[in-house]
């Protein structure tokens, strides 16, 4: 039975991938499995599921990247099998560390900036790309605290003149997987109280304003203390309804396999941690290796 055939009829909403980069690292098995119509996945328990990806099941194909590339220069024929599809929505990270050591493989943001249009035209509307100002993160250099915190002043006015609204943002979670990651490699990272959070993350909230931004806090409601930043359902069955081409129907359910202060409604992830993504952040809670 396919995954999709449980339940209802609904169609579902394909996430590709929270796992892992699909579309960086991975677009020749991405590709394969979208012309195929199915792929066999290998669950983080270890037991696999089929998913069923013919495009007459699927309601909107939401793709997660550090890097688009090869969708927008149709690597394996990516972007040819995925405009098979009514909706593509997509999660674009650019958090001004590419480049650098906390992120040794992912452009720097100046050149991730540039596929933005590109990436608009692909998907029709810039409604359907949000920017993930995510992670945010601190560290020390010496006698020096840094973050780059600084970078989204620098970002927010290409977002704005390609029409992006919506950017979502959460400061570093470190994990244990991270923090031990974090040692081995020297890095000095610094989890600073809420209170400091707050007090920064209302300077991201000022410069958004002047951008004509909306901010989103991704799983980290005490971000919602700031009115100005609402809590995110980074997959959201209502606004991917809303702005569906043909406005069809699909769950608005709580996604149950999703952290607590998680919103995202219903979805089914094609990617697996046994996908290794080369970009080798520093942070990141997902990275099998270390």
């Amino acid at each position: 039975m396919f995954y999709s055939d449980k339940i209802d009829e609904m169609k579902k909403v394909i996430s590709a991938s929270r796992r892992t980069d699909l579309v960086a690292f991975f677009p020749e098995w991405f590709a394969s499995v979208l012309k195929k119509g199915e792929a066999e996945v290998p669950g983080p328990s270890g037991y696999k599921y089929t998913v069923n990806l013919n495009p007459d099941v699927v309601h909107t194909v939401v793709l997660w990247s550090k890097n688009f590339t090869n969708v927008i220069e149709n690597h394996a024929g990516l972007k040819d099998v995925l405009q098979k599809y009514a909706q593509l929505y997509c999660h674009f990270t650019i958090t001004g560390l590419g480049g650098t050591f906390i992120e040794r493989s992912v452009p720097a943001y100046r050149t991730s900036l540039l596929q933005l249009g590109d990436l608009v035209d692909i998907v029709r509307m810039p409604e359907r790309v949000t920017v993930r100002f995510d992670p945010i993160v601190y560290w020390k250099e010496g006698d020096s605290i840094c973050s780059n915190l600084q970078i989204f002043e620098k970002m927010a006015p290409s977002l704005q003149k390609k029409g992006i609204k919506n950017v979502r943002i959460s400061f570093a979670q470190w994990y244990r997987k991270a923090v031990k990651r974090a040692s081995i490699h020297g890095f000095q990272y610094i989890d600073p109280p809420n209170e400091q959070k707050l007090e920064d993350a209302r300077s991201v909230v000022r410069v958004a304003q002047e951008w004509g931004l909306d901010l989103f806090s991704c799983s980290q409601d005490f971000l919602t203390e700031i009115p100005e930043i609402h809590p995110s359902s980074c997959i959201d069955g209502f606004f991917l309804h809303s702005i569906h081409p043909d406005k069809e129907a699909l769950s608005t359910k709580k996604d149950k396999t999703q952290r607590a202060e998680c919103r995202c409604t219903e979805s089914v992830d094609i990617g697996s941690y046994a996908q290794f993504c080369p970009h080798c952040c520093i942070y990141c809670y997902a990275n099998p290796k270390t």
